[in-house]
């Protein structure tokens, strides 16, 4: 039998079952310190059991053929794990680190074309030329002209029924504007003065066709100042008819009397006339033949105007 301290040995045989740490797990430095420690720390291993061996052997002779046996079987084998060692250490050798730097790169800048236009030019169209039609300019009308001859009234309507509107004197000057239905009164704009009358065409030289011009009507200018007449009537007697009417309150220094326009009946025509009376009444002659009814208008008559009109309740 084998005492205990070859038992011990053989423990430690199986104890060199030792694998090398990997040198890329442990720093470079420590891992060349570590190789060579295992490789003293072996050598002084096997020193140590091929000595106890040899002690056992001296110490427990004679051995049994089958221990002495397995002793030499236990040496060769750490022998062999020995070289095994060895060989897996390999030559030691310097191991140069690999750094691999660490490289940023650079954003790659992506960069969008702009969309790209197409330009449709805008065609415009080649405007329409319309011919020009040439008109040929009508001849300027010319107003008829006049001269006063003689000294005369400029009034406000076409008699002597209406006020006195202007003074005119010979070689006075106008342009005639228009003209009553016979033509004996013509409607004027004095060269003096800014507003128009009436002048009688007896006593004027006239350069120009006067019936050219359309009948003017009257205008006669507003008084409002007085009330127009009241109580107005008119009674037929055969061919007359008599108007009558009530006086108009007013200063003796305004009062210029009464105004009636009318349209009578004559010879089968109708005839229209202005008359002027300072009475209350005045008398027509009318007759009945005509197609057409008479009638008329009267007013009041102050220094500034005419009072409104009153219609003539023509019988």
């Amino acid at each position: 039998m084998i005492d205990h301290n070859c038992d011990w040995a053989i423990l430690v045989l199986k104890m060199l079952d030792l694998e090398p740490i990997p040198g890329d797990i442990l720093p470079y430095e420590m891992y060349l310190e570590g190789r060579s420690m295992r490789r003293l720390n072996l050598g002084i291993w096997i020193v140590a059991v091929f000595g106890l061996g040899l002690g056992c052997v001296g110490c427990n002779l004679p051995a049994e053929p089958a221990e002495v046996e397995s002793i030499n079987d236990s040496l060769e084998a750490l022998a062999t794990s020995s070289a095994t060692v060895e060989a897996s250490l390999g030559p030691a050798h310097t191991l140069t680190p690999s750094v691999t730097a660490s490289r940023t790169d650079a954003p790659v800048m992506t960069y969008t074309a702009w969309p790209t236009h197409t330009i449709i030019p805008s065609v415009t169209p080649s405007p329409t030329i319309t011919p020009t039609t040439t008109i040929t300019p009508s001849p300027t009308f010319a107003f008829p002209r006049i001269t006063v001859s003689m000294q005369a009234n400029c009034r406000y309507g076409p008699g002597t029924a209406y006020l006195y509107a202007h003074g005119m004197y010979p070689g006075d000057g106008g342009t005639v504007w228009g003209r009553n239905y016979s033509g004996t009164w013509l409607w004027i704009q004095p060269d003096n003065i800014t507003y128009q009358c009436w002048i009688a065409a007896s006593v004027v030289e006239i350069e120009g066709d006067i019936f050219t011009l359309s009948v003017a009507p009257v205008r006669l200018p507003h008084s409002p100042y007085y009330y127009p007449p009241e109580n107005v009537e008119a009674r037929r007697e055969g061919d007359t008819v008599t108007v009558t009417w009530s006086r108009v309150p007013m200063t003796d220094d305004d009062f210029r009397g009464y105004l009636m326009e009318v349209t009578v009946c004559l010879n089968g025509n109708l005839v229209w006339m202005a008359v002027h009376t300072n009475e209350l009444f005045y008398t027509f002659t009318d007759e009945t033949s005509c197609d057409s009814d008479s009638g008329g208008l009267l007013y009041a008559v102050e220094k500034h105007g005419y009072t409104d009109p009153v219609d003539i309740p023509w019988p």
